[in-house]
C-alpha cells in the first residue's frame, strides 16, 4: 500500500474522537488529530468579535493659590513665607511629554511706593510627582520677565506635579512703611 492511498485511523485519547483521514504521509494524520482534539479546533464558520477602545487625551494646566500673605518685616530686614500649592496636571497622554513652568513678578506698590520685583526670589522646594516624569527646579530672582522656575521632562502618558513654592522679599531698608502687593504670575507651556 502506498502513501498516498493509505487510510489511518486512530482514536484521539483525551476527546473520544475517532478520525479517520486519508493522507500522503503520517505526518500529514498527526496534524489532523491534533486539530481534532478538543479546544483545539476553530471550525472556519465560527463567529469572532473585533474589539477597539479609544484612550483619550485631555488638556496641559496650572493651578496655583489665588493670593498669598507673606507676613511682615521692617526695612532691610526679610520677609519669606510659602505661598501655597502650585500643581501641574499634564494629561495630554503624550509617548514623550515635557512642559515648561515660568514665573513673572510686578513691583510691589504700596499707595506711591514701590519696592522693585528684583527684590523677590522663588524657590520651588520639593517637588511631588504621580505618573512618569523627570522634574528640574530652578530658583530664581523674580523679575518683570517670566523666568523658568520647574520643568518636566522625558513624561510617558499623564503625569502630574505639585511643590509650594517659597517667595522672599529682601525688604530694602529705605522702604516706607504699609501694605505692598504684587502679583506673581506663574505659567506652563
Amino acid at each position: 500500500m502506498s502513501a498516498v492511498s493509505q487510510v489511518v485511523r486512530w482514536r484521539a485519547a483525551t476527546s473520544g474522537v475517532t478520525v479517520r483521514a486519508r493522507s500522503l504521509s503520517v505526518a500529514a494524520a498527526t496534524a489532523a488529530l491534533v486539530l481534532a482534539q478538543q479546544g483545539l479546533a476553530v471550525a472556519a464558520d465560527d463567529p469572532s468579535t473585533t474589539v477597539t477602545f479609544a484612550v483619550t487625551s485631555g488638556a496641559l494646566t496650572l493651578s496655583v493659590p489665588a493670593s498669598a500673605d507673606l507676613g511682615s518685616g521692617a526695612p532691610g530686614t526679610e520677609i519669606s513665607a510659602p505661598i501655597g500649592p502650585v500643581t501641574v496636571s499634564d494629561n495630554r497622554a503624550l509617548a514623550s511629554a515635557s512642559w515648561v513652568v515660568t514665573a513673572t513678578e510686578t513691583d510691589f506698590t504700596s499707595g506711591t511706593s514701590t519696592i522693585p520685583a528684583t527684590s523677590a526670589a522663588y524657590a520651588a522646594g520639593t517637588v511631588t510627582t504621580t505618573g512618569v516624569i523627570t522634574i528640574t527646579t530652578t530658583d530664581v530672582t523674580l523679575s518683570n520677565s517670566e523666568q523658568t522656575v520647574v520643568t518636566g521632562t522625558e513624561g510617558v502618558g499623564d503625569n502630574t506635579a505639585t511643590w509650594n513654592p517659597t517667595v522672599t522679599v529682601n525688604v530694602p531698608p529705605g522702604a516706607i512703611s504699609g501694605l505692598y502687593t504684587g502679583t506673581l504670575t506663574q505659567s506652563v507651556a
